[in-house]
């Protein structure tokens, strides 16, 4: 599951994809409402490709276990994240057997719940693990790397050369100030 540009915001409910930046801050879009919302740089703003959960041996990437989720529920909405906190933590521990239970709140698990039917809601539970395997054993099924056209950037303007070795060589000539006329 592709989670790069999506944010959550401390104070706000759901999830935003970030869509340009400001002065002072960033453009968010709200992936339930489509709604565009300035955010200051002041607020805390936490990137769902930056998160991680706790095991027992190391940090799970929250991409995984978003992905985990919707291999086994195979794409579709999962339990609701209002379940009490006994159906809660036995769903997770179906998904991520050796979570650190001391580490990983009943509140987190609500919000990766959450946050997973937002994104599928939003068409966003797509992509899985095995296929970025697969990508990496075998480099010749992989799509054609994205270029910054396909991604709607522009593409850097080259600097102009100069024709002729002898327009490299030769200054280029200054413009002459035109004379102020004399008011008589």
């Amino acid at each position: 599951m592709e989670v790069e540009g999506i944010i959550s915001v401390a104070g706000k409910p759901g999830l935003y994809k970030v869509v340009g930046q400001t002065k002072n801050g960033v453009i968010v879009e709200g992936l339930a409402d489509n709604k565009r919302l300035a955010m200051n740089s002041s607020s805390k703003m936490s990137a769902l490709q930056d998160i991680a959960i706790y095991t027992y041996t190391e940090e799970i990437p929250l991409e995984d276990v978003l992905d985990m989720i919707r291999l086994k529920e195979a794409g579709k909405p999962t339990i609701g994240h209002k379940s009490s906190s006994n159906v809660l933590l036995s769903y997770f521990r179906e998904i991520l057997k050796d979570f650190d239970e001391d580490r990983v709140y009943t509140s987190d698990i609500k919000k990766v719940i959450s946050w997973y039917n937002t994104l599928q809601k939003a068409g966003l539970a797509i992509e899985t693990v095995e296929e970025k395997d697969e990508a990496v054993e075998n480099p010749k099924a992989k799509a054609k790397p994205k270029t910054k056209e396909a991604e709607g950037k522009p593409k850097a303007k080259a600097k102009a050369k100069p024709k002729t070795k002898e327009a490299e060589d030769k200054p280029k000539a200054k413009a002459k100030a035109k004379p102020k006329a004399k008011k008589e």
